[in-house]
């Protein structure tokens, strides 16, 4: 897998750092019924609603259908991961 875990417990950071550490930045939001976006962080709010930019949808390890701009509402999200750079 190509994503980086966040263990806040092992570091000083809190959820807010990380959330503006990866603006602007490729990350994995993973949703609770398992189907994974990928894209470009554009921006979230208070609820955690998400906007991707160049997002991909990946289920099961696999690329299913590439969006675009995607907007995800906030309490369908389990996590949200760094991707590394390619």
């Amino acid at each position: 897998s190509r994503w980086l875990p966040c263990f806040f417990a092992m570091s000083r950071k809190n959820p807010g750092d990380f959330l503006k550490s990866v603006s602007e930045k490729k990350v994995l939001v993973k949703l609770n019924n398992g189907t994974e976006y990928r894209g470009i962080l554009a921006c979230l709010d208070g609820y955690l609603n998400i906007a991707l930019e160049n997002g991909e949808e990946w289920e099961s390890g696999a690329l299913k259908k590439q969006h675009g701009d995607i907007l995800i509402r906030g309490n369908n999200v389990l996590y949200i991961s760094a991707l590394k750079k390619d």
